[in-house]
């Protein structure tokens, strides 16, 4: 069975009595008190790559991120893959580079947020970051911009997603 409410913005939301139980649980019990250790970090995100050298390549040769881990291993039905992590350095969070297994993956790959900025680079110095990739020949969907979160320019990784290149606002 479900129901309506009204959010504070004056829009409906539908929802089922499980839900409204879970959320009231959720708020009874406070940030506090949840299901997971005391501290919960996303680890790891799947890319999805046509091949694997060629994205190692743009991510750390282009990107500047660290390869962590390049190793062999197995699909779930047996065949080979690699299993391969870059990330940022000093970052905790990093990518898993995974070669499309299937005809399903490999129609994702490029699309994996269906057209949407589904990634974010934060850089400390936004414009040497920015000339460096547009002359490593990364390319960019538009010009930068001025945001109120900061400067702004969409590009393209090695296999079609679109990232944001983000960086602090220039001084006034």
């Amino acid at each position: 069975m479900s129901s309506t409410r009204s959010t504070p913005a004056g829009c409906v939301t539908l929802t089922s009595r499980t839900s409204q139980n879970t959320g009231a649980a959720w708020r009874r019990r406070g940030r506090r008190d949840h299901a997971y250790a005391a501290r919960v970090q996303i680890d790891l995100v799947t890319l999805i790559v046509d091949e694997y050298d060629p994205a190692i390549a743009f991510f750390t040769g282009i990107l500047g991120f660290d390869l962590v881990e390049d190793l062999p291993s197995l699909t779930n039905d047996g065949q080979p893959k690699r299993w391969v992590v870059v990330r940022p350095p000093g970052a905790q969070t990093g990518l898993l580079l995974a070669r499309a297994d299937g005809e399903r993956q490999a129609a994702t790959a490029g699309d994996q947020a269906a057209g949407r900025v589904g990634f974010f680079l934060r850089v400390d110095d936004f414009d040497a970051a920015y000339r460096k990739m547009i002359e490593a020949g990364v390319t960019f969907v538009g010009e930068p911009r001025t945001e109120p979160y900061g400067r702004v320019s969409v590009f393209l990784d090695i296999a079609g997603n679109r990232w944001d290149l983000l960086g602090a606002s220039p001084r006034r």
